[in-house]
């Protein structure tokens, strides 16, 4: 009955007699034996509510047979019996909860641990493909579909048991159900694994990380990588958004969200580092000689760019006078020896700052 054995509902109602002969309050080991009993229900998967449902229907049972109904008993010799075994009721079913909560806590550490054991495996490819697919369908996945991975970057860490990652996994799953879709904390970042088609359970998580709400902790930064199939395809598309992250920050670019496909210049670029070194050190170096050093100029560089090749708007990005900002470009064509308003020249100087905030220079050497 509820999933209790019959030897324990048993020994509640043995007991219960003993109580209403004796009005006495129910002993620590007793009580010890009801937590276990709740553990175990609640360990094996049954609910509360019926495990409840089975002492008390235990007690119904037991109550006429107890000796405080018998007929030779008083009015108030039954009622002092009722009083004892309604005490004895609420005692038990406290402890039968207390059992069936701390086994539940129990499942949800074991299941945690589970699930950030498989998110660990999949976005780092440390298991063998065939087990982790088999892993995959109890956290919801179907890893025979293409895959990408979305990754939210906050100014504090995210762990799985904030609150902030909870919010973001029940809008998602409010909207779009269990649909192959897994959030997990991962790293200090928040992470999407979703269907590579499915656009807008992406943008749904973006904008939910990035405006969770009051009370919870803002991302600053969402990035999606490329669909691919596969458990390879999934670290694959972890590593793009991981990488498009990094991108924007030395880039100090601005969009909130970012795809990885809209970056793969970057990656073509740095993909001969000492090219890029090269090219750096060899149109930029100049630029080291001028009062100030280097930054502000790149700076300006950059800002013109940004700005479409608009002083007015370039000099007002950086607060600084139109007169000032025109300045500056000559400096850059003294120094450099090429011109910021001739069109090729200006392409490699804008190819040049861009691999210099990759590179970290002028801040770090070449």
């Amino acid at each position: 009955m509820g999933g209790v054995p019959g030897e324990e509902l048993e020994a509640y109602a043995r007991m219960l007699g003993e109580v209403s002969a004796t009005g006495r309050r129910l002993r620590r080991d007793e009580l010890d034996a009801l937590r276990g009993s709740g553990e175990r229900a609640g360990g094996g998967g049954n609910g509360l509510r019926g495990l409840i449902g089975a002492y008390l229907a235990a007690t119904r049972d037991a109550w006429s047979t107890l000796r405080g109904v018998a007929a030779a008993d008083t009015a108030t010799e039954v009622q002092r019996a009722g009083e004892a075994v309604l005490t004895a009721l609420d005692a038990a079913v406290l402890a039968l909860g207390e059992g069936h909560q701390r086994a539940q806590r129990l499942l949800v550490r074991q299941d945690e641990a589970a699930r950030g054991e498989f998110v660990d495996d999949l976005l780092y490819g440390r298991s063998d493909p065939g087990r982790l697919a088999e892993r995959a369908e109890r956290f919801g996945l179907r890893l025979g579909r293409g895959h990408a991975v979305a990754v939210a970057r906050g100014e504090d860490a995210y762990e799985d048991s904030q609150p902030v990652v909870r919010r973001v996994e029940r809008e998602l799953v409010g909207r779009f159900g269990h649909r192959d879709v897994l959030v997990a904390g991962k790293d200090g970042r928040l992470v999407c694994i979703a269907p590579g088609g499915e656009r807008a359970v992406f943008e749904a998580f973006a904008d939910t990380a990035l405006r969770p709400g009051p009370g919870y902790g803002a991302a600053r930064r969402v990035a999606v990588g490329r669909t691919h199939s596969g458990t390879s395809g999934i670290v694959r598309s972890y590593e793009e958004a991981l990488g498009a992250l990094d991108v924007a920050d030395r880039l100090r670019l601005h969009p909130p969200v970012l795809r990885a496909e809209e970056l793969l210049v970057f990656p073509v670029l740095m993909r001969d580092r000492a090219a890029m070194a090269d090219l750096v050190h060899s149109v930029l170096g100049p630029l080291e000689q001028a009062r100030g050093g280097a930054g502000p100029l790149l700076e300006t560089i950059t800002a013109h760019a940004e700005a479409g090749h608009v002083n007015a708007e370039a000099a007002r990005r950086l607060g600084l006078g139109v007169r000032t900002f025109t300045y500056r470009l000559e400096r850059i064509k003294v120094l450099t020896g090429y011109d910021p308003g001739d069109p090729l020249h200006r392409y490699t100087l804008e190819t040049a700052a861009m691999g210099a905030r990759l590179l970290g220079w002028p801040d770090q050497p070449l």
